[in-house]
């Protein structure tokens, strides 16, 4: 099985819970709409130090080629142009467990 874990901060600072709330369950819906998506987790930071990010998600792919079919996935497509509008920076590790 492969993971992948995407960490996230958010531009707007003041819109960090409604941002946060509104792309948890763009994201969770996807795990109905894409087959290829076996299991997802997203996580609200509760962190308030400098260094944290602002949310998690965890999702687990049977393989590399399905992971590569969900990125291209047109529901995940529409999840990531929102994303783009509302995230700042990311950080990805995707690892075989």
């Amino acid at each position: 099985m492969l993971r992948h874990i995407v960490m996230l901060r958010f531009k707007d600072h003041e819109k960090v819970d409604q941002n946060a709330r509104e792309f948890k369950e763009r994201l969770m819906a996807l795990e109905s709409l894409v087959p290829e998506l076996k299991r997802m987790e997203v996580g609200l930071n509760v962190n308030t130090k400098p260094s944290a990010y602002d949310l998690v998600l965890t999702s687990d792919f049977d393989d590399e080629a399905a992971l590569n079919a969900y990125r291209i996935h047109p529901e995940h497509v529409k999840v990531l142009d929102f994303m783009r509008s509302i995230v700042s920076e990311t950080a990805v590790v995707d690892y075989y467990v």
